[in-house]
């Protein structure tokens, strides 16, 4: 886990996170590449906090959100820790910045503008 998700309860179900240094960018791009994680990334960084699953509204099922979540956090754009049975999720804004300075923002206003030409925001 990085230093800046939050820390578990003892005893409780960690997921494995990369560290900051094995955030690769092709990963990142690649995550961010679906519309659906996208939207999840979006939506996370027009929060103030954290999130749970259950705070999405994606129109798959169970095992599809799942799996876009796993993906997130694998290529480390999310952290993801238990707090009792709902599943947070947190924007690791800070670790990417200092990775890939300004490219979270740089994608997060050209989906934002592309959202708005489509009507969608």
């Amino acid at each position: 886990m990085t230093a800046t998700a939050p820390v578990s309860a003892a005893g409780s179900r960690d997921l494995p996170h990369p560290a900051r240094e094995e955030i690769r960018l092709e990963d990142v791009l690649h995550a961010l590449s679906e519309p659906m994680r996208l939207g999840i990334v979006r939506e996370l960084a027009a929060g103030a906090g954290e999130l749970s699953c259950s705070d999405f509204e994606l129109p798959v099922t169970k095992s599809t959100t799942t799996h876009h979540f796993r993906v997130l956090r694998e290529a480390g754009l999310i952290w993801q820790l238990y707090r009792g049975t709902a599943k947070m999720n947190g924007l690791r804004g800070d670790d990417l910045e200092e990775l890939f300075p300004g490219l979270l923002d740089s994608v997060l206003t050209a989906a934002d503008r592309q959202a708005a030409r489509r009507g969608q925001e």
